[in-house]
């Protein structure tokens, strides 16, 4: 990758690392599917109107919208709410492993001896981290972050496509437009009064809703989806994967004030490990 894309792939993880850990606080006064319904309504209403409506790919972005976005935000945002930031930023990497398996399924990408000893690696990291006090009796949490994983990478396979024939900014604005109505509807039948928590809300939680709505969405995924068009996934998920886990951690740690255990480093770093074996891969001569 050149330098500009290279510096663009860098601020991924920044923005998503910080901004999954600081919608956790948030959940106290927004249910996940009403938290994540707001993002992307307020991601769709500064960029929609920039961009023509793409009739003949409608059908296929709302697909992936119910996938990559309502599908998969509500499914990690309710995990996230029930395990700690800190434990959920790190097993959000079995994305990787997932996305090898899904590549496989779906185009046909046979995967190397050395993914699949990585994504046997990371799965062991996945079993000694769930088993750490900061899990302890928070199956169901862990569970969800990792199935949200799993759609977040099916998600990303189905997008690759649509990354190549629209604008990313555009395709960020789309897929925005059609998952928040949908999520704060589904809030509002599961959760209840949408208006009730509207008005107890504090400031804090409108600032990390605004945060996360104006600028993490069209900033992260703009620079992802552009970065994504113009180069190989191979050569971009080092970047991101690698970038989130020392943010999550950071901000879960500095802001938020959990207090990891050792064994959470201990299957963090090789759930690191198998993701490093699956994306680095060596050159050929």
């Amino acid at each position: 990758m050149n330098f500009k894309d290279t510096f663009l792939a860098s601020l991924v993880p920044i923005l998503l690392g910080f901004g999954f850990v600081i919608a956790k606080p948030a959940m106290e006064y927004f249910p996940p599917m009403l938290l994540t319904g707001l993002r992307f309504m307020f991601a769709a209403s500064i960029l929609i109107w920039w961009f023509p409506i793409p009739r003949s790919l409608l059908k296929k972005i709302f697909l992936v919208s119910l996938i990559a976005n309502t599908l998969q935000y509500s499914i990690t945002y309710t995990g996230l709410s029930m395990i700690d930031a800190s434990a959920a930023v790190l097993l959000v990497q079995l994305e990787v492993p997932f996305g090898v398996i899904f590549a496989y399924l779906l185009l046909k990408e046979k995967p190397t001896i050395r993914s699949l000893i990585g994504i046997s690696v990371a799965f062991i990291g996945i079993y000694i981290l769930t088993g750490t006090p900061n899990l302890d009796g928070k199956f169901i949490g862990a569970a969800l972050v990792c199935t949200g994983a799993s759609i977040w990478a099916l998600g990303q396979v189905l997008v690759k496509p649509l990354s190549k024939e629209m604008n990313p900014i555009a395709l960020v604005a789309w897929l925005a437009l059609f998952s928040g109505p949908i999520l704060i509807t589904f809030s509002a039948i599961f959760d209840g009064n949408t208006i009730n928590y509207f008005k107890t809300a504090n400031l804090n939680s409108w600032i990390i809703v605004i945060f996360l709505g104006f600028i993490m969405q069209p900033i992260s995924y703009g620079c992802f989806y552009y970065v994504l068009k113009n180069n190989p996934l191979y050569k971009v998920l080092p970047i991101v994967t690698m970038g989130i886990p020392p943010t999550g951690l950071l901000a879960a740690i500095f802001i938020l004030g959990e207090e990891p255990t050792k064994e959470l480093f201990i299957g963090g770093t090789i759930i690191l490990i198998g993701v490093i074996m699956i994306v680095f891969k060596k050159k050929k001569n």
